[in-house]
């Protein structure tokens, strides 16, 4: 009735099942305001659907209790009722029955134009303001004491906007990444004589993620290891084949399975065996072979059954 929100309404208990938002105007200020679901005993500790409204009202800034002064229940009352939300409020967490409970409240006592509802509101607002509690009496259906409300509820809003500190804009710092930052270090093991240890977010991860019982994706983590450039960071940093390296919490014997990781190791170009077998026929070798196909009647080492043919 305090906005153009239009909740669904009906004459039975608990028909609000989600908090309804409504935008509230009172001369100047405008706020919002949120029609919480009713809060049953027990609602802290997850009865009802309490958690998830106790969840909205930790973003309010001013709580109102509506409470039913026209309730036929034997065993209610508005001061019952009241004294069963606070104490919900302050079960749900610890921080609610600190900082929680020093934020601002109003009690509605609502349907107060039923004569038995007038009569209990006038029994009951004494002890409510001897509490310290703002009391206003309404009727949503006659409209009585709403505008009131409303006035009432931007003032306390306001006051309590004006009394929050200023909140300075977080300042951003960009730090960019250096070109020469590989993403990870290589450092040596304490607890393992000549051993390695590789530190680094992304090699780390690629550990977790890796099911070492699969031979493929244990060759797929070595190609990326070595993209990266572990295997050459090793080399230079002394590392030798068969020696221990811990990445994570996996330790493995090294061994340089790329050029990169090899021509790091070497000490000359001519060292690595790889180099040293030369199957390749020379210029000269290939030169005195075709001047011996030239020569009639002479056959050379070179010469083949369908060069012969040919000449």
């Amino acid at each position: 009735m305090l906005s153009a929100a239009r909740p669904k309404i009906a004459d039975y208990p608990f028909t609000t099942l989600v908090p309804n938002l409504g935008v509230v105007t009172a001369g100047d200020a405008v706020f919002t305001m949120a029609d919480v679901p009713g809060l049953i005993p027990g609602a802290s500790e997850g009865k009802g659907l309490g958690l998830d409204f106790l969840r909205h009202i930790e973003r309010c800034a001013v709580l109102v209790h509506v409470v039913d002064c026209a309730t036929f229940e034997a065993n209610r009352d508005p001061l019952s009722d009241i004294d069963a939300l606070e104490a919900e409020l302050a079960k749900y967490t610890p921080s609610l029955g600190g900082e929680l409970a020093s934020r601002p409240r109003l009690v509605v006592l609502n349907k107060t134009d039923v004569p038995d509802a007038q009569d209990l509101a006038d029994i009951v607002r004494p002890e409510l303001e001897a509490r310290g509690l703002p009391v206003f009496e309404v009727s949503t259906v006659t409209r009585t004491g709403l505008r009131e409300l409303t006035f009432a509820l931007a003032r306390t809003v306001e006051e309590h906007r004006a009394a929050q500190p200023i909140l300075e804009p977080t300042r951003i710092v960009l730090r960019p990444v250096a070109v020469d930052d590989t993403g990870f270090v290589v450092e040596a093991d304490p607890e393992n004589e000549g051993g390695f240890i590789i530190r680094g977010n992304r090699p780390e991860r690629w550990i977790r993620q890796t099911q070492f019982s699969n031979d493929e994706a244990v060759g797929y983590l070595g190609d990326r290891l070595a993209r990266l450039g572990v295997e050459e960071a090793l080399a230079k940093a002394g590392a030798v084949p068969g020696c221990p390296v811990t990445i994570g919490d996996v330790t493995f014997d090294w061994e340089p399975t790329t050029p990169a990781g090899v021509a790091v190791l070497m000490t000359g170009r001519g060292t690595d065996a790889r180099l040293e077998t030369n199957n390749r026929i020379g210029a000269a070798e290939r030169k005195a072979a075709r001047k011996a196909r030239r020569t009639p009647g002479e056959w050379s080492e070179f010469d083949t059954e369908d060069e012969i043919d040919e000449e």
